[in-house]
């Protein structure tokens, strides 16, 4: 993901697939035009990578050159285009081709096609790399299309976004969800990770998602998720990834104008953090970090033991197995830790103080994305 003055862009076409669709009008154009020698027109300025490009792989001669939209000096709509500079040359009886980086409207097209009726020019083709069949609104004819794509805003590879980006040698497609905070929470029993998880969420206005909660409001509910999930349950098998990230994909949905969400219990293995990040690519959004509290073991003993004494839960009663949960936790959490470490989006956290002391901590790093 890329950040181009205030808006995120996410990578949509590789530099790979531009030169395949690039060789595509190549080769496509050489066969109709055979020996004769051929006007490229490139209309500036997002343009001048294609050509650059396509000229490159044309195997005949050419000629090329380059022709200018005044609407580009200061005009933002292509509506308002007026006329073009820079068509000097003499073109009578010449086969013309207009290559273009990408027809969306195709108001340019209609500046073209009059400028050019009264170049008296042999035949005038239109080759464009990018097509967005959706938006276009005029009539003439494409004859060459390099490839066609949603009609959505796209910077890379000559296209701009408030003249940034033109560089890139890719293709980036706009992130149209608004930037998301979204956060895996770990911690070992006993570490707070669920009274953390309530300031968390209060103070940056976040979806708190617990799969534990999740998969119980399924299975009461008696969702076909849900019910889906107890036959696996009910037989002794592990509900299948896909299941649980089916179940997530849900509560996402409900929350589509969240600032963000919290996951706790989710993921637990790698295959689990890759998809939870291809449930979040399909969202135009991402994991920004996975935060761990970290707290001594004898600490975590101690607070669980006491919590024991209160809570009624057997297993905050017996240190044995209050002991196992946390070398349990440290087995699955160190794979994690990897996972996102090649990210560079692991954060471990002091989880031992004042409630609001490891809350500003917590802060800290979150403010810091």
């Amino acid at each position: 993901m890329i950040k181009l003055h205030d808006k995120y862009f996410k990578p949509f076409i590789s530099a790979a697939e531009i030169d395949r669709a690039m060789q595509k009008l190549a080769d496509a154009i050489l066969k109709d035009v055979g020996d004769e020698i051929p006007v490229f027109v490139g209309i500036l300025n997002g343009s001048f990578m294609v050509v650059s490009d396509f000229v490159k792989k044309y195997k005949n001669p050419c000629e090329v050159t380059f022709i200018k939209l005044a609407s580009y000096e200061g005009v933002k709509s292509t509506e308002d285009i007026q006329r073009l500079i820079g068509l000097t040359q003499d073109l009578t009886g010449r086969t013309v081709v207009v290559l273009e980086d990408i027809i969306d409207t195709g108001n340019t097209l209609a500046e073209v096609h009059r400028i050019f009726k009264n170049e008296k020019v042999k035949s005038l083709k239109i080759a464009t790399l990018f097509y967005k069949p959706e938006a276009y609104k005029k009539d003439f004819k494409l004859h060459y299309v390099g490839m066609e794509i949603p009609n959505k805003f796209i910077v890379g590879y000559g296209l701009d976004y408030d003249g940034l980006g033109r560089n890139l040698p890719e293709v980036y497609q706009i992130k149209e969800t608004q930037h998301m905070t979204n956060l895996v929470l770990f911690g070992p029993p006993g570490a707070g990770k669920g009274t953390q998880a309530n300031f968390l969420k209060e103070k940056y206005n976040l979806v708190h998602i617990s799969t534990g909660d999740v998969f119980r409001y399924n299975i009461k509910n008696e969702t076909a998720l849900g019910m889906l999930a107890k036959s696996y349950m009910d037989k002794g098998e592990l509900v299948p990834d896909q299941v649980t990230i089916d179940m997530l994909n849900a509560e996402v949905e409900k929350n589509a104008d969240a600032n963000g969400f919290i996951f706790d219990g989710f993921p637990r293995t790698n295959a689990q953090a890759e998809a939870l990040d291809n449930l979040m690519d399909t969202k135009d959004s991402q994991i920004n970090a996975m935060i761990a509290l970290e707290v001594d073991d004898e600490i975590l003993v101690e607070r669980l033991l006491k919590r024991g004494e209160t809570s009624g839960r057997a297993d905050d009663a017996d240190e044995s197995i209050i002991r196992n949960r946390i070398k349990e936790y440290y087995q699955k959490t160190a794979i994690l830790k990897d996972f996102y470490s090649t990210q560079n989006k692991y954060y471990g956290v002091d989880g031992v103080g004042s409630i609001e002391d490891i809350t500003k901590r917590l802060s800290g790093v979150i403010d810091n994305l």
